[in-house]
């Protein structure tokens, strides 16, 4: 199943659209009964991740967009949208 979520890709990609292609690549093989994955699919919900799952994505995101989200942080992300946009507000404070 290779369906995700298709953003229109502009023609200089943001961090934004970055961060939220990363995502949706990490998230792809956990998708639930083949719905497809948006930007406000809630992770723990709208996805067959479990918490060690989470936090491994979490891992591959600090790593490839070099930020490190605070536990207390992670802990408040609900939906892809808000696990991107705090990527994004970390890579900024960079």
């Amino acid at each position: 199943m290779q369906a995700t979520y298709d953003l229109a890709a502009p023609s200089a990609p943001s961090l934004q659209f970055n961060v939220m292609q990363e995502i949706f690549r990490l998230l792809a093989p956990y998708q639930a009964g083949g719905k497809a994955i948006t930007p406000q699919t809630v992770i723990s919900s709208g996805t067959t991740v479990d918490s060690l799952t989470i936090m491994d994505v979490i891992m591959e995101l600090e790593d490839r967009f070099d930020v490190s989200i605070p536990m207390n942080v992670s802990a408040g992300i609900d939906t892809i949208d808000q696990l991107a946009e705090t990527v994004v507000r970390l890579a900024a404070r960079r």
